[in-house]
This record gives structure tokens, sequence and C-alpha cells, in this order.
């Protein structure tokens, strides 16, 4: 049964057609699927993110028409892809573990009928799930995973719980769904990890690019050589994009600020590359907390982000079909 927005009025992905999970045939000619995640039961500072998914839906100023033309590449991500949208999860507040098992099974559902599961959150306890209902379907350390975020979420226990959106990347590499060395986070700033939990990191050989070597060697030098990292070995990459990672100039609504992050036009950037050169099987976008955002600035951004990854995953399948693809750096009005 199709359970729409859980906390606001029903309302799809940019107005594409709507989906029931439990009817395959609603979603079986879609490529990528949206899933709502409405989860803050993990947040540690401040909540409100279970508000995520409907403002990441439904915050833009074009007409919810179920088309978005790309102008850098030439591709109609939300057509070419055939997105449908299957609503929100059922995330009981209070049921940690319930909630996360209806979405692993979700994304695993989705997986395994060869489709790219786009969730929306949520705060980033639902990485978890995420990234095993992907490798349930590729393979348990089959799946590499490119984080973006200011916080490693590497903790053994946050407030004495295993589960909590400071924990979920240790979890992943504890179960095994992918390897601590496929496992890159880019972003990183601030004053936490502390020294032990980064140990935990180096033991595991996690590649994490903290913000000053971000800026010392340029954005561009550090996805070469997350890519590099990622596509070696694994079939597949998941990306897991924490808003937080901007700088909260440009992304105000999230539950941990943490300044001196990315610009907006940074990420947007990096997901489409990304989404551009390598083979991804899932994403999720996380950490938008509506009560906290100014003028929808941050929803604004994590809509963009979602278009910049599906435009990216159109424009790389188009290759595989053997069809004509505009180069992002020709002249807007040439080579079309």
């Amino acid at each position: 049964m199709r359970i729409g927005n859980l906390y606001g009025p029903d309302a799809t992905f940019l107005g594409v057609p709507a989906a029931d999970l439990d009817d395959e045939a609603s979603w079986s000619h879609a490529q990528a699927v949206i899933v709502g995640a409405p989860f803050d039961g993990g947040t540690s500072h401040r909540a409100g993110c279970r508000f995520g998914p409907l403002a990441i839906r439904t915050t833009d100023y074009l007409p919810h028409d179920g088309s978005r033309p790309h102008l850098a590449l030439g591709v109609d991500p939300l057509q070419e892809l055939g997105v449908v949208d299957v609503g929100d999860m059922e995330m009981p507040p209070g049921d940690t573990e319930r909630s996360l098992a209806a979405l692993e099974r979700a994304v695993a559902t989705l997986a395994g009928a060869g489709k790219v599961p786009v969730i929306l959150g949520g705060d980033h306890t639902i990485a978890l799930p995420d990234v095993t209902g992907i490798a349930r379907h590729v393979g348990f350390g089959n799946v590499s995973v490119i984080h973006f975020d200011a916080h490693a979420d590497t903790a053994d226990m946050q407030m004495g719980l295993l589960y909590g959106h400071g924990t979920p990347m240790r979890r992943l590499i504890e179960s095994g769904a992918c390897r601590g060395d496929r496992f890159l986070q880019i972003g990183l700033r601030g004053y936490w990890p502390e020294p032990e939990t980064l140990s935990w990191m180096a033991e595991q050989a996690m590649r994490s690019f903290e913000m000053t070597e971000v800026m010392r060697r340029g954005l561009d030098d550090v996805l070469d050589e997350a890519m590099q990292i990622a596509t070696d070995g694994c079939d597949a990459v998941f990306l897991s994009i924490d808003v937080d990672v901007v700088d909260p100039g440009s992304a105000p609504g999230t539950g941990t600020p943490e300044p001196g992050g990315l610009s907006a036009r940074q990420l947007l950037d990096a997901v489409r590359r990304l989404s551009m050169e390598a083979p991804i099987a899932g994403l999720d976008v996380v950490e938008v907390s509506p009560p906290y955002d100014h003028a929808e600035i941050t929803a604004y951004l994590a809509n963009r982000v979602v278009l910049e990854c599906l435009a990216g995953i159109a424009w790389r399948r188009r290759a595989e079909l053997g069809m004509p693809r505009r180069s992002p750096d020709a002249p807007l009005l040439e080579g079309r």
C-alpha cells in the first residue's frame, strides 16, 4: 500500500508519477525510484528532518510536471529514467529497528529489480539500511560508498545506542556490507571524531578527505582519487550526501551545522560528475531539517542535488544505449 508523505500533503518528487512499492507493475518501467525516509529518531542535536522528504520533493519554483531538462547535459532525467515516487516508508518514531528494517526491505526490493533507489531523508541513520539494501543485491563487500559529510558518522555508540546518525558508517563496515578500504568521505571538518574513533577508521583503511585537504588539493583532484579507489574491485557505488557537508551559510536547515564546508556549487558539480562517471547503484540525501531552514535555502539545494545525480545517471546511460550525448563542456547553444 502506498503511503504518500507521512508528515504533510501527498506529493511526488516534482510531479513524477506516483507508484506503489507493493505493486511492481507501477514501477517496473522505471530506472530510478524515489523513496521517502522520514526518520529523525537518530538525531543527536536539532531534530526535524522527518519533514525533509516532503521539502525535497516539493521545493521548487518551476511547475511540478515531472520534467526537468538539464541545461548543461542536454538530458531530461525525470523523463529519460522514467522516475517514479513510491512515497514514504512507514517509520514510526520510537521504533528505530522496525523503521530501518522497513527501509532496508524497500531498497533491497528495488535494487533487486535493477532500479536505482533514490532515498530522501531523514537523518543519516538511514544510510545503514540504504547501503545494506544495495549490498543484498550486488553482494556484501561489492559496493563502495562515497560519503559527503561534515562528520564521519563512525562512532561505536551514540548515547549508549548502536543506531543513530553518528554510527551508521561503522555499522556498515562491521557488518561487511561495504569494505572500509572502499569507503570514501569528503568534506570532514570540525571537532569530531575523537582520536579513538579516528584510530578505528585508520585500522579499516578508510579514506577521509578533510576540508583542509580538499581546499589545498582542489575538489577535482580529490574526486579523481575517490573515483579511482571506489571503482577498484567494486561493481557498484553508493552516494550518501549529508547536506551539512555544505557551509551552513548555504545550507542552514540541518541538525548539526559546521562552518567552513563546501559551497553549494561545489557539491552540485561533484555529485553530477560522480553520477556521470561511476556505476551508481543508489543514493541518499539526508539531514534536511525544514524547521531550521531559512527561505527554504537547504531544501532548494537538496532538491537540486537529487536532480544533478539523476541527470548524471541519465547522461551515463545514454552511452550504454548508444545514444548521442552533449558534452558538458560545450557552449550552451552549440553541440546539441
